[in-house]
């Protein structure tokens, strides 16, 4: 199983602004202390290999999208369409061009904007030749769509897509087999519900996607049935939006969790990995790398009988379980 990260921000998309891109190139200049390099290789080789993720790259600004790439029907399977989907689907063109099935089954968490604001600028969804199936906890996940599409916010409306599309209402605590893959349900805490998924290959590998959901450190015997759908995942794609303090704080009932909290009940359900996930807009590069590296030692601190490896996601980074 392979997971690809195509979005991993909340709430609005962003770009770097061109100060934070000149310090950046500030600090990797004094970082280089005065070298000089023979060509763009070298000079990229000095940045993955002695500069710090915030200063040599981007956590980046697209909204929530992820693909999960499985032993399957050879069906692409995609979670939310946020901003990154565009992206993603200019990719998916190239892979359909040699030969991949023109099928996309798609795991909606929520209908927020910034989940499903990608889809009107998703390529394939113009393709007669292809086929779209939303599969959502929402009963009026089709009006959600339909709606972004209207004239008066979208000049190109639902109906003029030439995609074959539809959408497919799944409920909580059943198992489907979806894509060649088990796919498994939980409703999450969140303005108008949340769903996460655990998706399961012919090879017995397991990811969650469980975003967009609240779990409270002052309630966390609560989140037994949460443990028991992570119990075991080679991967957990978390929402940890807030820093604890932010999410005990003035974000509270926000519907996003912490950092802190993924941990514990990753912890709990004996996950081998942790994707930090869902990023405040507001955070900085330098901001979500400082609550990587306490999350980290968090970790490090709570461990029980396994490690947790902590990662944090960014636009661009696949995930092989």
């Amino acid at each position: 199983m392979l997971v690809r990260f195509w979005g991993t921000r909340g709430s609005l998309a962003v770009a770097p602004t061109a100060q934070s891109i000149k310090g950046k190139i500030a600090r990797a200049l004094v970082a280089a202390g005065g070298r000089s390099f023979a060509d763009e290789n070298e000079a990229a080789a000095f940045v993955e290999g002695e500069l710090d993720f915030a200063t040599g790259g981007t956590y980046g600004g697209a909204t929530t999208c992820v693909e999960i790439e499985a032993q399957g029907d050879g069906s692409f399977i995609l979670c939310d369409f946020g901003t990154g989907a565009r992206e993603f689907g200019i990719n998916a063109f190239g892979r359909i061009l040699q030969g991949h099935k023109r099928v996309f089954n798609v795991f909606m968490s929520h209908l927020h904007w910034d989940h499903i604001s990608g889809f009107p600028f998703f390529g394939p969804a113009f393709d007669p030749n292809t086929r779209i199936v939303i599969h959502s906890g929402h009963a009026d996940a089709e009006k959600a769509f339909r709606r972004q599409q209207e004239e008066i916010s979208f000049p190109v409306a639902f109906d003029w897509l030439r995609a074959k599309i539809e959408f497919v209402m799944l409920t909580p605590g059943k198992t489907y087999h979806i894509g060649g893959v088990d796919v498994q349900v939980m409703e999450q805490h969140h303005s108008h519900k949340s769903y996460g998924y655990r998706f399961t290959d012919t090879a017995g590998k397991t990811a969650i996607f469980s975003t967009d959901s609240e779990h409270k450190i002052d309630s966390m015997e609560g989140e037994v049935e949460v443990a028991a759908f992570f119990r075991d995942a080679d991967l957990v794609i978390c929402d940890t939006m807030y820093s604890l303090a932010d999410a005990v704080s003035m974000k509270e009932d926000w519907g996003h969790s912490s950092n802190i909290v993924a941990i514990d009940i990753c912890h709990e359900a004996g996950a081998k990995r942790l994707a930090l996930f869902h990023h405040e807009p507001v955070y900085s590069d330098d901001d979500i790398q400082r609550m990587h590296r306490e999350s980290i030692r968090y970790e490090e601190l709570t461990r029980r009988e396994q490690p947790l490896e902590v990662l944090c996601a960014y636009d661009g980074l696949e995930v092989r379980l």
